[in-house]
């Protein structure tokens, strides 16, 4: 066996595939790809991508884990943990003072209270409608004829906040389109659709708690106007690390692969 103490967390998400390898505690590799239909296939290439970047082999690792949508079809795995645990402790390696974190990915949306060490104290999840999701987002974008990646500067470019009352995404849609016709200009439309959002989830923090410091993970974490409306309908100011938000998943599986290894996790172990 290799004496490189490396390890991996994969995180088969949604929409997008991640992949994080740490060897001797630290970063050295990653990858993100697109999910396609085949989680297992997705799960492997991307982590073929991450040894790619990171210059080592499968054989090279320790111990492997996976999380995310696409958990249960991880044979390539040691052990499996769910996204929560996950974020949470990709979250408190990349910004150990976190005690609160908002996930939003593709096609949920999560808020978790972590304690000094990482681990879930509570949480809430709203998993039942698009709101609040990328997915949510993706929509509006359409109906603005942008790339998703542009809502974010456009929103920062508002004059006012025009409030958009509904979070379905059906009747959002509608409600925009109607606001777009009577003249309205665009940002102030796309600002008022991320207090929408935040509202939304300030519902959820009303059932766990808001504490300092607060970190924002998942692929909506990359959208600047997403993160000043949560900052002000939450009144709390976000962390703001170097790293990917998008790679947190699989960067608190990588870290739980290596602490499980290392208390003498069977190599063959697998966990819902």
């Amino acid at each position: 066996m290799s004496k490189i103490n490396a390890f991996a967390g994969v995180d088969v998400g949604s929409l997008g595939t991640k992949a994080v390898i740490l060897v001797n505690g630290e970063i050295a590799g990653s990858s993100l790809i697109r999910t396609g239909i085949n989680s297992v296939e997705n799960g492997l290439e991307s982590l073929e991508k991450a040894l790619d970047s990171a210059n080592l082999k499968k054989e090279d690792l320790k111990y492997i884990v996976g999380t995310g949508y696409g958990r249960i079809s991880a044979p390539y795995a040691n052990k499996t943990i769910t996204e929560i645990t996950c974020h949470a402790k990709g979250a408190h390696y990349l910004h150990p003072a976190t005690r609160t974190i908002i996930d939003m990915g593709g096609q949920d949306c999560k808020a978790i209270r972590v304690d000094e060490e990482g681990n879930v104290v509570d949480f809430a999840m709203n998993d039942k409608c698009a709101a609040g999701t990328g997915r949510f987002l993706e929509v509006m974008a359409n109906v603005f004829k942008v790339d998703i990646s542009e809502l974010g500067p456009l929103a920062l470019k508002a004059t006012q906040v025009l409030p958009v009352s509904s979070t379905c995404t059906v009747f959002a849609e509608s409600e925009t389109v109607s606001l777009l016709a009577r003249g309205e200009k665009p940002e102030d439309i796309i600002i008022g659709v991320h207090h929408a959002i935040a509202n939304r989830i300030k519902g959820l923090f009303s059932r766990v708690g808001i504490q300092s410091d607060v970190f924002f993970s998942g692929g909506v974490a990359k959208n600047t106007g997403m993160r000043k409306a949560l900052e002000e309908v939450l009144e709390v100011r976000i962390a703001n690390p170097k790293n990917d938000p998008q790679l947190v998943g699989a960067i608190g599986a990588a870290v739980s692969a290596q602490k499980l290894y290392e208390k003498g996790g069977n190599v063959n172990q697998r966990s819902a």
